[in-house]
């Protein structure tokens, strides 16, 4: 959504009644390096919800260019041996992701107690979710009762997979079909400790059948994160594939820059960076009753 307004209050035609009760308490948008999140409270599954779209479509091609070539480039902190993609961890980590999540989350946490969490994210958004999952599990001693991404790259190797599955253990991958993405970058099956690798548990979306007898199939795949029974069993050529789950078009309503649209007074719960960068947040005490404690235990 280019639209924070409809975002902010969770009014857009593609997001409203989808979720009854939920309500987002901080909107992050890095205009500087076209990403974005947000943070809510989702009342029915008392739970954090935290949301960092996907690459921006007339991005795409380019990006897959770069990531079929991508090495690992980046000793993840504290860990021997275990690497990370630059691109992917800096896009969590160094820019105004980060800050904002975590600050959203202490309050949340201020208001609501110590509830669950909840992280999501498609396309490179899955790759920062992994990032941020990992962040709050091991960092801030959160519980994520979920993390689920679609169409996620790999964003480590071998080491740094079993540590995320080590620390984040209620994960769900979920690919498409043929989505090119989840097969970037390579996997070689020979390096296994020299090359990327996903984590589990992937969940492979699939059709059989012919014609008006086609059946859609949701496999849960193996714990290795690279079953070749899966998305790795049919060549990763399709974009339209990336952009289509569950039969929800994940693609922006219109193409366009990293530009936003705002009404000026949503100004009042902005706020902004020299490089232009808007965080919006509010208090949704007033419209929100405060979840009991007791019954958000997990």
């Amino acid at each position: 959504m280019s639209d924070l307004t409809e975002l902010f209050t969770w009014t857009c035609s593609r997001c409203n009644d989808m979720t009854k009760g939920f309500e987002i308490i901080e909107l992050i948008v890095d205009v500087q390096h076209c990403l974005q999140a947000f943070v809510g409270v989702a009342r029915d599954l008392k739970a954090i919800v935290i949301a960092f779209r996907g690459t921006q479509e007339h991005s795409i091609q380019n990006w897959i260019e770069d990531l079929f070539w991508k090495q690992l480039d980046l000793n993840y902190p504290d860990l021997p041996g275990a690497m990370v993609h630059h691109g992917f961890y800096s896009a969590y980590h160094n820019t105004t992701m980060r800050p904002g999540v975590l600050d959203a989350v202490k309050r949340a946490k201020q208001l609501y107690g110590d509830i669950g969490i909840m992280v999501t994210g498609h396309s490179m958004g899955g790759a920062m979710a992994s990032f941020c999952a990992l962040d709050l599990a091991v960092n801030h001693g959160a519980h994520i009762v979920q993390f689920m991404t679609f169409g996620q790259p790999r964003v480590g190797n071998a080491v740094f997979a079993s540590y995320f599955s080590k620390h984040v253990q209620n994960t769900i991958r979920v690919t498409h079909e043929h989505d090119v993405i989840p097969h970037l970058p390579p996997y070689y099956s020979y390096f296994p400790q020299k090359t990327y690798k996903h984590f589990p548990t992937e969940v492979w979306l699939y059709n059989v059948g012919f014609g008006s007898l086609v059946y859609k199939v949701e496999k849960v795949c193996d714990g290795s994160g690279e079953d070749p029974t899966c998305s790795r069993s049919v060549t990763g050529n399709s974009i339209s594939d990336h952009t289509m789950y569950f039969g929800i078009e994940l693609e922006a309503e219109t193409w366009g820059s990293c530009k936003i649209i705002t009404e000026p007074h949503m100004l009042s719960y902005a706020k902004t960076d020299p490089n232009g960068n808007i965080v919006l947040s509010r208090d949704p005490t007033t419209s929100i009753l405060k979840l009991n404690t007791q019954t958000a235990v997990f």
